[in-house]
């Protein structure tokens, strides 16, 4: 399949393991929607053509290969004359970034190298709610609920008035203000997370992610049918969560995502 609208799934997994990479896809071949262990299925030129990250929040399985990544390509960007990655995100999770990882003790300041007035990386701020146009795409930030502020994305292959979107919670529990938003919008595919099955009810409320049972009563909320992918099951956990999901017979198409999919964006 053309990487030209196709979102790539690079790492789906909610941990590590053999042939389990954390949550980054890529939409097209230059935008990255989060940078977790997955960012390493890419070549040292497909990592170059990112020209644009946008983040859900500053847990470390989502922005783990962000740094690595920085130091892959400064170099051949530099010698390319491209311009900085712009790493798009909440104000708090740019902030984390900038205390905690480049903060040239975990990790040199990318931000300032190879120069102050050349980075690789760009730090862009975002709000819930704010629409940009990265890479050709259309992008919304959606409201997640998280233990750390949090948002999702809703991506359009160009105009947003004539296509259907690509929707990614994030990391979230339970959440209303994403399905009022989610309301005015025609969805193509919804990538959402269920991190636990639910045996683990008590551990994915206390961590404010979803397992079978609550993604059942917030399917419910959405109003259009769409093509529904879970992700960010731990490893281990997947047989578990789909034998959950098929004792409350979902009325959507659920699949499990798989890494290494090409998913034609709002098709």
């Amino acid at each position: 399949m053309t990487t030209d609208h196709c979102v790539r799934v690079l790492g789906c997994a909610g941990a590590i393991a053999a042939g389990r990479r954390t949550t980054s896809f890529l939409v097209g071949r230059h935008l990255l929607v989060d940078a977790g262990t997955g960012v390493g299925e890419l070549t040292l030129d497909e990592l170059c053509a990112v020209d644009h990250v946008v983040l859900t929040h500053s847990h470390l399985d989502h922005i783990a290969a962000l740094p690595l990544m920085a130091d892959s390509v400064l170099k051949l960007r530099h010698q390319r004359g491209q311009p900085p990655v712009s790493v798009h995100a909440l104000p708090q999770t740019l902030a984390a970034l900038q205390q905690h990882v480049f903060n040239n003790v975990i990790w040199p300041d990318f931000t300032r190298l190879p120069s102050l007035d050349r980075p690789v990386i760009c730090l862009q701020p975002l709000q819930v709610g704010d629409r940009l146009t990265l890479a050709g795409y259309t992008i919304e930030a959606l409201p997640a609920s998280h233990t750390v502020p949090a948002v999702g994305y809703a991506i359009w292959p160009g105009d947003a008035a004539t296509h259907a979107c690509w929707v990614f919670t994030g990391d979230t529990g339970p959440n209303p203000r994403l399905w009022d938003t989610l309301s005015r919008h025609r969805v193509a595919q919804l990538v959402i997370e269920t991190a636990f099955q639910d045996a683990d009810h008590e551990l994915a409320q206390k961590s404010q992610h979803l397992h079978p049972q609550a993604l059942l009563h917030e399917l419910q909320r959405l109003r259009s049918p769409a093509q529904i992918y879970i992700t960010h099951m731990k490893p281990g956990d997947a047989g578990a969560v789909e034998q959950d999901m098929l004792r409350l017979g979902l009325r959507h198409k659920v699949t499990l995502l798989q890494g290494g999919e090409c998913i034609p964006l709002g098709a």
